[in-house]
């Protein structure tokens, strides 16, 4: 039984189908949103509204931008001979924030995983190999997929992929954080660390 009036419920399932919102979080947003002014109220779906409008796929990079290109491929600034590729439009701003990476990114819109039935078809690889040949200048290929089984095996499909072009083709290192203790690290991680160790100059 509903302790709620029918329009609150559906405002609370509303934010109950947003990510990493569970029930108690959606009913304190709803209740938010329910206190607020109508200028504020307002506000808030004028903003929803114009993101959903204005904000395009890069047609060169597939990230997520008001403008085609995106700012970062329209940059004369940026090496356009190194391409970063990842997932998602989160992990170019995560990679952004480290304020090392000058090149260009190329976003898959996701990663091979047969068990949810994507293959290599249903994501951007086909658009990169495109780009590789369309620019015959590009010195490395960075691949930045997320550490876990999907990510893995992208990484190994594009490596093969890239592999007869001739071009260099890296996988960025994997291995213990910064500020991390080795004996509450998995595994998995420590192995990875071990694999990408480099020498110390």
């Amino acid at each position: 039984m509903s302790y709620y009036s029918p329009s609150i419920e559906k405002l609370i399932e509303g934010f109950e189908k947003l990510p990493s919102i569970g029930h108690k979080t959606a009913v304190r947003l709803a209740f938010h949103i329910l206190n607020a002014s109508n200028e504020e109220v307002e506000e808030f779906i004028n903003a929803i509204n114009a993101a959903k409008s204005n904000l395009k796929y890069c047609s060169e990079c597939f990230n997520i931008s008001d403008t085609d290109p995106c700012p970062i491929c329209a940059s004369p600034k940026r090496n356009h001979n190194i391409i970063c590729v990842v997932e998602d439009v989160k992990d170019v701003i995560a990679m952004e924030r480290t304020h090392e990476f000058k090149g260009v990114y190329h976003v898959l819109q996701g990663s091979i995983s047969p068990m949810n039935g994507i293959g290599p078809d249903d994501i951007k690889i086909k658009e990169l190999l495109q780009r590789v040949q369309k620019n015959p200048k590009i010195s490395e290929i960075i691949i930045a997929t997320n550490p876990r089984v999907e990510g893995e095996a992208t990484a190994m499909y594009l490596a093969k992929l890239l592999k007869p072009v001739g071009i260099k083709t890296t996988r960025i290192a994997n291995g213990v954080p910064i500020g991390g203790d080795l004996e509450y690290t998995d595994e998995v991680t420590l192995a990875k660390a071990l694999e990408g160790r480099r020498e110390i100059l």
